[in-house]
């Protein structure tokens, strides 16, 4: 039988892998993915995958090649991972529209935000003092399997009423590990509802930003001196479409 040869490359994840355990192979902060085939576009094409949510999931799971616990990949680190993807797949060129105009951005060139990897010396653990209350608590930076269950919960809470929207809490709840020593789930859930001051929670989330290593989805508008966030949509996977 013959043997065909399928082409592969490797691609530096933006974490360097200093965020996830020792013993995980995420921890070298590469992994190697496959080309696209026609295999995968039957995947994106799989109306029972769209419909649920998870065609992307199912997309970047075949393209691995590197073997580990796909819950366990950091949210930058996996949207590097679909960068990548589309990229090996369809190439950097990605058109969008923005403000009613078309635009052009290269995928191929993104870099990764700039983060001072002292802030990861303790890997995904990190402490911080929430400048109003004074109150310390620790906290970790998500990854696939929690996305996952916030979700899970999101949609729980909203079949109970549907005009509520729990979401910010709720990421909340499973970010932060700890609040003035205090590890309990229970204490944890009761402290974001109840005492979580809204100006320190938005202090916490501009500081997550200053330590989640991510790619740099972010563009230059025409004319504009201010990146703006390079809208993700259909094109991204099936520039085709229209």
């Amino acid at each position: 039988m013959a043997e065909f040869k399928l082409p592969t490359e490797v691609i530096d994840l933006p974490s360097k892998g200093l965020l996830y355990p020792k013993d995980s192979p995420l921890s070298e902060g590469k992994i190697e993915i496959k080309y696209m085939t026609a295999k995968e576009e039957d995947i994106l094409s799989n109306s029972s995958y769209i419909k649920k949510g998870i065609v992307l999931d199912k997309l970047f799971k075949s393209l691995l090649v590197t073997k580990f616990n796909y819950d366990d990949l950091l949210i930058g680190d996996k949207n590097a991972l679909m960068i990548a993807a589309r990229v090996l797949g369809y190439g950097g060129n990605y058109e969008f529209e923005y403000n009613g105009e078309k635009q052009l951005v290269d995928l191929s060139k993104l870099e990764f935000v700039n983060i001072d990897e002292k802030l990861w010396a303790n890997g995904n653990n990190f402490e911080y003092t929430l400048p109003s209350s004074k109150n310390k608590i620790t906290f970790k930076l998500l990854t696939h399997g929690d996305e996952m269950k916030i979700s899970r919960e999101v949609k729980s809470l909203q079949k109970i009423n549907a005009d509520s929207d729990s979401t910010l809490t709720t990421r909340l709840k499973y970010m932060i590990t700890s609040v003035e020593g205090q590890t309990e789930t229970k204490q944890i859930r009761e402290f974001v509802d109840n005492y979580l001051l809204a100006r320190d929670s938005r202090a916490l989330r501009e500081y997550i930003k200053e330590v989640q290593p991510d790619i740099d989805l972010t563009f230059f508008p025409p004319g504009s001196s201010n990146r703006r966030a390079i809208p993700i949509g259909l094109s991204l996977f099936w520039p085709d479409l229209g």
